[in-house]
């Protein structure tokens, strides 16, 4: 999944298993893309297009609807998984998407919606994989005291083995809190485990959810309806693109260029725009007259997916923008997804403590700091002295602004 690079560390081989036009400018780009749509739907014309009303998806609509004039391709199939707290913009903008091509986009809603899955799973933290990791860390018996064992550890190799054979089956669990790969090998930069948020593992510590957490309910809500409705297709196409980070930029196992796959089931999997930057985006939009919903283009939002989805790191500003037009969607989301909002709030404000105090002496003291009623209090505890004289920086989030 991972390769060593002398000079970079360790990249992941969405990074360096890549085709070439990967690297192309646009338009060459979006004509090689053109040409594999045109090829794949010729291989597999039983297809299915998810369509999310988003801005990617605008321009994977085009794309192939554009490539079907060309090369005189049968229709394919369009659907728009509605979770049960969408946007009126989305949906009007789905309806109108649908007119402008003539196209079908099939509305298809979840068995189970999202405020059901929130209530029974839990709901998302900064990132599916943070999510999945700590929701893994609140159902099983695993302290976060085993990251320290295993930084202290001079063999870590045999620690991690020592810590699987402690927790039988936790090893993902294992790797997660231990920043650590299956082989006991350090990874603290990579996005599978709980420091690529930066002090998470500290403020988790210092600070426990009081909250279920999980990303159960885009399972529920968007996978599962999409399993059901894909499964008689010889094709799924999807809109991911590397650019957006996250799981969508993690190598899968059966593929590693992540742009076309035949999966377990026998079904094919085509990822088209997955190597368009946002630059390429930008282009394709003002090259061909792109519209995208009154999402972007009047309330200012620069990303949809999931509203209110507490993975977006802007999702409460997001929602700020979106107050005026559509109140009770706000409202609604608040309801739903409320105490992540509130969690991943005093974890910033956490880390900003912690790196505003890092910043003060850095290099010359370690580091102390302590949780309480949404306040923190960083004491700076110099190395060469006993510990007894102790300069305190006290952050108040009503006062940060003006410390």
């Amino acid at each position: 999944m991972y390769i060593q690079n002398n000079q970079e560390g360790y990249k992941s081989r969405a990074y360096t298993d890549r085709p070439a036009y990967a690297d192309f400018d646009a338009p060459a780009k979006f004509q090689a893309i053109e040409s594999i749509i045109a090829k794949r739907l010729t291989q597999h014309p039983k297809a299915i297009c998810s369509y999310s009303g988003g801005s990617d998806s605008d321009i994977l609509i085009d794309l192939i609807e554009r490539t079907r004039k060309v090369f005189s391709l049968p229709p394919i199939k369009y659907v728009f998984f509605n979770t049960g707290l969408e946007m009126q913009a989305t949906k009007d903008h789905v309806e109108a998407t649908a007119r402008k091509y003539g196209v079908e986009i099939e509305t298809v809603r979840p068995k189970v919606n999202i405020v059901n899955a929130t209530r029974k799973y839990g709901i998302p933290f900064v990132s599916k994989i943070m999510s999945a990791g700590l929701s893994e860390w609140q159902k099983k018996d695993v302290p976060l005291s085993i990251a320290e064992e295993y930084d202290q550890a001079e063999d870590k190799p045999a620690k991690r083995r020592e810590l699987k054979e402690r927790y039988p089956g936790c090893e993902s669990l294992i790797n997660f809190l231990c920043c650590c790969n299956a082989a006991g090998e350090p990874r603290p930069n990579i996005q599978l485990v709980i420091n690529s948020s930066k002090y998470m593992r500290d403020f988790i510590a210092e600070c426990p959810p009081d909250f279920k957490i999980s990303a159960q309910c885009c399972d529920c809500c968007k996978k599962q309806a999409a399993h059901r409705v894909q499964k008689d297709y010889d094709m799924i196409i999807t809109g991911e693109r590397r650019d957006e980070g996250g799981m969508r930029s993690v190598p899968r196992k059966d593929n590693t260029s992540l742009c076309f796959t035949e999966t377990s089931s026998g079904q094919y999997r085509l990822r088209p725009l997955y190597y368009v930057s946002d630059t390429d985006k930008a282009w394709y939009k003002d090259s061909y007259g792109i519209r995208y919903s009154d999402a972007y283009e009047v309330y200012g939002l620069t990303r949809t997916g999931c509203c209110g989805c507490p993975i977006s790191y802007k999702a409460v500003q997001d929602l700020e923008l979106i107050q005026p037009y559509e109140p009770n969607v706000v409202k609604a989301a608040w309801a739903i997804f409320g105490p992540s909002y509130r969690y991943r709030q005093k974890y910033n404000e956490y880390k900003e403590a912690r790196m505003r105090a890092e910043k003060i002496m850095p290099g010359q003291m370690s580091l102390e700091v302590g949780v309480a009623c949404g306040d923190f209090v960083v004491s700076l505890l110099s190395m060469e002295g006993n510990g007894d004289d102790k300069n305190q920086i006290y952050w108040n989030k009503e006062a940060s602004g003006n410390a």
